[in-house]
């Protein structure tokens, strides 16, 4: 996608972080936006920010098949069609493996992995429609990289990893490309609200992320448009993701004594 100037964007998530940071990067690029978030209040501040091209806002749960498959219709009765979509929202629980609820789990992996299943499979129609089309997903350095107590964070984007690569094979010969996205720490709130952990903990983690929003939302709109099939956002994911193939075993183990050091207690 050589140019996103014209292009109808959906992104999920929109209500802030990267989310917002980003349809105010592709507005900014000239980019039409169908913007989602289970928060209205939040996905409102964010399309009120954004000026010069068409944006609809839509209330979505995307844990909810239907909630889903809904926005991909009001988004196409109200642009026309979809040339992108860009599966953000996401969640996180703090906690090991043996002391996070099942409920907290299935909800983390919900949201992480399901989201980002109901928004490729909704949307894929209406990228066909088109002259050529784009699926961004957001993954995580976690997944090359885990960090203790964030396993069903870890597992869920693990599993975009996979998602996306199968989906890249599947779609070879279409005029569909694909990009899984690595953020390392990002100045977002979904550690603020990750849930079970305390202000001092996310404090903590807050040290370690060095990379704004903003900076994130322009590295994702240039994979776009250069066909990236993946893109590492920060000095941290680019030197862990390098680490793991290079020493997989001793790179863990140095992430898990720094997180020990600097992370949250």
């Amino acid at each position: 996608m050589t140019k996103l100037r014209d292009k109808v964007v959906a992104v999920t998530g929109a209500g802030s972080g990267i989310g917002r940071a980003l349809a105010q990067r592709l507005a900014a690029l000239g980019a039409h936006l169908a913007l989602s978030d289970i928060d209205e209040g939040t996905l409102r501040e964010t399309a009120g920010s954004i000026s010069g091209v068409n944006v609809s806002i839509h209330a979505v749960d995307v844990r909810s098949r239907d909630a889903v498959e809904r926005y991909a219709a009001e988004a196409r009765a109200k642009h026309g069609g979809v040339d992108v979509i860009v599966n953000n929202a996401g969640r996180t629980v703090y906690g090991s493996l043996d002391e996070v609820s099942y409920e907290d789990f299935a909800m983390v992996l919900d949201i992480n992995m399901w989201g980002v299943v109901y928004g490729t499979r909704a949307f894929l129609p209406l990228l066909r429609e088109r002259p050529e089309g784009h699926v961004v997903n957001i993954s995580s350095i976690n997944a090359m990289v885990p960090f203790a107590k964030n396993g069903p964070y870890n597992m869920s984007k693990y599993a975009v990893l996979g998602f996306s690569e199968t989906l890249g094979l599947e779609l070879r010969g279409q005029p569909i490309r694909v990009t899984c996205v690595h953020p390392g720490g990002i100045q977002t709130n979904i550690v603020n609200n990750a849930k079970n952990m305390t202000k001092e903990q996310a404090t903590a983690f807050g040290r370690v992320a060095k990379t704004t929003a903003p900076a994130a939302a322009i590295a994702i709109a240039r994979a776009i448009e250069k066909n990236k099939r993946q893109v590492f956002i920060g000095i941290d994911a680019k030197t862990m993701a390098l680490c793991k193939r290079i020493a997989p075993h001793t790179t863990l183990q140095a992430t898990a004594k720094f997180m020990e050091t600097f992370g949250p207690k």
